[in-house]
């Protein structure tokens, strides 16, 4: 059925570009790879290379016709592919030689980096593991090839997902986790490596968003997600409203969602007709940039908060991201992915400053994880923070996404030589931030106990 748009809706997409800093935030192709599995690595890499390079040859070319014609800002162009773990198997040594096996691995993501860049896209992500209830070898490569790969590559971005409600959390893959990413902070320039890896619970299969982009292994041969963002459009929205009480606000929220959503929607349509591939999901996620303005922050002030971290921010992102979703809803049939709202720290001005001013610590930060899109994202840590601290964070998020039947993920960046209350800057949409204290309290031994942390009773569905 064709969706009809009218005059009206047309001129709304105009104003909300040139006002209020209303983009399409990604373009995400995604890219089955399951039939480019081989046994010999040379033949391994060389489908992987020819089925991106031709499912995504026009992409780049597409997306910024489309940006021109509507006028909508298309920031990035992307690619997800199938989990990479599941991929590299039949390739590895047969007595399980741990060392070349790495190698291996680190072949195939500059392959995919390599494919990405001959098409022209600005990230490729799905170098990622599955591992909720345990690993196998394959995926043990994978994960201990991730700090090497990432280091060597410019466009590639791996998650592991390490829980979910149906099977709990894998403490033996957590526990590893923390020394990996000290070890990517140390490989990479101001840590910025740890830009590209998340760790996740109840990862979806239609994320359009990196790092934590995969193409589920249900998808279909390719698709195109589409994330959409508009924290300034919300704010905008709010302001013209100064006097209303939260119920209105909440309608307000909706009515400016569906609006959002609706240009989202004719945009992936038309560019999957175009590629003739499926248009899968619609991920309205209000994602902040560090431009002024363009803040989820700035949204909860705007409620009536004196900033973000204050008492009430919890309340008023539950608010917000329920009100998105039913916008969205509302106008899409596709609506999927992530769809709410982001709170990644550094790169959002008023979440920086929040955390400045000491309004926003990290278990603030936690609490609010528990209603909004993702979870502990793009926050700077002290580079001394030991692994089993890291560790011990992922662990309590994964908690909330697990009893909570929700996605939850972690992007914690521990700076080399940087102390609390430090600046780092990576520059462009992942902006900057106050490097936020950690508890020093010891997790040493929570952490060495492994195992795994069983189900909850919630999960229990059937």
């Amino acid at each position: 059925m064709q969706l009809r748009y009218t005059p009206e809706e047309l001129f709304q997409a105009v104003h909300m570009v040139t006002e209020q800093h209303f983009d399409i935030r990604t373009i995400t192709m995604g890219i089955n790879l399951k039939d480019c599995i081989d046994t010999s690595l040379e033949q391994l890499q060389q489908k992987i290379y020819e089925k991106i390079t031709r499912q995504a040859a026009h992409l780049v070319k597409e997306a910024n016709a489309l940006e021109e014609k509507y006028g909508v800002p298309i920031v990035n162009k992307r690619i997800s592919v199938t989990p990479v773990a599941l991929i590299l198997e039949a390739a590895l040594s047969r007595n399980q030689d741990k060392d070349a096996d790495m190698a291996l691995a680190v072949e195939v993501g500059k392959t995919l980096d390599a494919a990405a860049e001959a098409v022209g896209v600005d990230f490729i992500a799905g170098f990622s593991a599955l591992v909720q209830k345990g690993e196998t070898y394959s995926d043990t490569v994978l994960i201990d090839s991730l700090p090497a790969v990432i280091a060597q590559t410019k466009r590639l971005c791996g998650s592991v997902n390490v829980a979910s409600t149906k099977t709990g959390i894998n403490m033996n893959t957590i526990a590893r986790l923390g020394i990996l990413i000290k070890d990517l902070a140390e490989r990479t320039e101001h840590a910025i490596g740890c830009a590209k890896f998340v760790c996740f619970a109840n990862a979806v299969e239609d994320n359009p968003f990196v790092a934590g982009a995969f193409h589920g292994v249900g998808e279909a041969d390719a698709a195109i997600n589409i994330g959409v963002s508009g924290p300034g459009v919300v704010k905008n929205a709010l302001e013209n409203h100064p006097n209303a009480d939260l119920t209105e606000i909440a309608e307000i929220i909706k009515q400016t969602s569906f609006r959002i959503t609706r240009v989202g929607e004719l945009v992936g349509r038309e560019i999957a007709k175009r590629l003739n591939v499926e248009f899968g999901i619609l991920d309205l996620s209000l994602a902040p940039t560090p431009a002024v303005g363009d803040s989820v922050a700035a949204i909860l002030e705007v409620m009536g908060l004196a900033k973000a971290g204050a008492p009430g921010s919890t309340a008023a992102l539950a608010m917000l991201v329920d009100a998105v979703k039913k916008g969205g809803m509302m106008a899409s049939s596709c609506t999927g992915g992530l769809s709410g709202a982001f709170i990644p720290v550094s790169e959002d001005q008023g979440m920086v400053e929040a955390v400045k001013v000491g309004a926003l610590c990290l278990e603030k930060l936690e609490a609010m994880t528990s209603v909004c899109s993702v979870g502990l994202d793009m926050i700077a840590i002290p580079g001394d923070t030991p692994p089993t601290t890291i560790s011990a964070i992922i662990a309590d998020e994964c908690a909330i996404g697990m009893i909570n039947n929700k996605t939850t993920g972690v992007r914690l960046i521990p700076v080399p030589g940087k102390q609390a209350g430090d600046y780092v800057s990576w520059g462009g949409l992942l902006g900057g931030s106050y490097i936020l204290p950690v508890n020093e309290f010891s997790a040493d031994r929570f952490i060495a106990r492994g195992g795994r942390i069983p189900a909850p009773t919630v999960g229990i569905r059937n």
